[in-house]
């Protein structure tokens, strides 16, 4: 077998059981848990986080606020309903967090820190940039609405088809 005839097999494999949908799916899965996570985890210990939070100079209204979008946005990646924006949301999330809290580089473990941040706000990025793939509900909701747009504009032809066509109906009276 030729190498361009293995790439066609491959090719072929990979579109018969979208492998780019299942990897995207993944992918979402994956990077949606760490802001689920920790979204949980935030609103379950709500007292003692907001204390961890103010000691941090972080106020009540922004740590709900951070809450809301890693649990919002968590899911809105996770489930793939409003993919792009749930990723752009996370992904500027992230670039935040890593400007603002980990920029002692002196520490090892904020260096770290802030290059995962980094990190996961790359791959929100991509993420905006691709969408969520056959396996989620923004594809769901997407075929909905065009099989509704396709319904609609057959209507319309048969309506207008039924407009110009004339019957002369006559009774026998």
């Amino acid at each position: 077998m030729t190498p361009n005839q293995i790439a066609a097999k491959v090719t072929g494999l990979v579109a018969k059981y979208h492998i780019r949908d299942v990897t995207l799916l993944a992918g979402r899965l994956l990077m949606s848990f760490i802001f689920l996570h920790e979204g949980v985890t935030l609103a379950t210990h709500f007292d003692g986080a907001a204390k961890a939070m103010a000691a941090q100079g972080v106020g009540l209204p922004l740590f709900v606020a951070t809450i809301a979008l890693q649990l919002g946005a968590g899911l809105s990646v996770a489930s793939g309903l409003l993919t792009r924006l749930g990723g752009i949301g996370l992904g500027l999330f992230c670039l935040a967090t890593a400007t603002l809290f980990h920029t002692n580089f002196a520490s090892q473990t904020e260096l770290l820190n802030f290059e995962k941040d980094l990190a996961i706000s790359g791959g929100m990025f991509v993420l905006a940039a691709v969408g969520a793939g056959k396996f989620s509900l923004d594809w769901l909701v997407v075929s909905y609405l065009q099989k509704r747009q396709q319904d609609k504009e057959m209507v319309r032809a048969l309506l207008a088809v039924e407009n110009h066509m004339s019957v002369d109906v006559r009774l026998p009276v």
